[in-house]
């Protein structure tokens, strides 16, 4: 399974509906109900609309406020809860979700610097793990699950995805070992060409 950085799993301002999705996209992994699997949320982020940031915030009153952010009420998993931040950037009001670890007090302000530092980067690029990121958020359920028994045992549990794998037809991969021309081929075309990023 994966480690837990800080990291920004969509590109762009994800509507409502892609926000509901993306609030779970690690729904399918094996044995969901067995396992706590606190990492996999543990410091996801993406952007949001300013209309989505208000509309979470008026549907239950939050567990707690502070300058900038809140925290929703109701936890993921453990001591793991979305988090909502209304942030200054560049001179721009931009509004973000993510998931913090409430257990440690100070998660939620390493993550709005860490999301301050990623977004205030002058030049736009995407680091081939946010590319990762960007495909599984993005990608249908249908398209995406998690290596079972068919798979080498050290491999199961990892991410997959379907590509098109040209006269073999469609072939489930390791999203991480998706090559680079895959990656293009399942981006979305403004996504493409970005310049890579070294990752931080």
């Amino acid at each position: 399974m994966t480690p837990s950085p800080i990291r920004k799993v969509y590109q762009g301002i994800a509507d409502r509906r892609q926000m509901f999705r993306i609030f779970d996209r690690h729904a399918q992994r094996p044995n969901r109900a067995e396992n706590d699997d606190s990492a996999l949320y543990r410091g996801e982020w993406f952007e949001i609309g300013q209309a989505d940031h208000d509309h979470m915030f008026e549907i239950l009153p939050p567990l707690w406020m502070k300058a900038e952010m809140f925290a929703l009420r109701e936890f993921l998993t453990g001591s793991i809860t979305g988090v909502f931040f209304a942030l200054r950037i560049d001179g721009r009001s931009r509004t973000f979700h993510g998931y913090c670890d409430l257990r440690d007090k100070n998660s939620p302000d390493r993550m709005r610097a860490a999301i301050i530092e990623r977004e205030s980067r002058p030049l736009k690029a995407m680091t081939r793990e946010e590319r990762l990121e960007h495909i599984w958020s993005s990608a249908h359920d249908d398209y995406r699950g998690y290596a079972g028994e068919r798979w080498a045992e050290h491999l199961r549990g990892e991410r997959t995805v379907l590509v098109y794998g040209g006269q073999r037809g469609t072939v489930l991969k390791l999203l991480d070992q998706l090559t680079d021309a895959e990656i293009a081929a399942k981006l979305p075309v403004h996504l493409r060409y970005l310049p890579d990023a070294i990752a931080a």
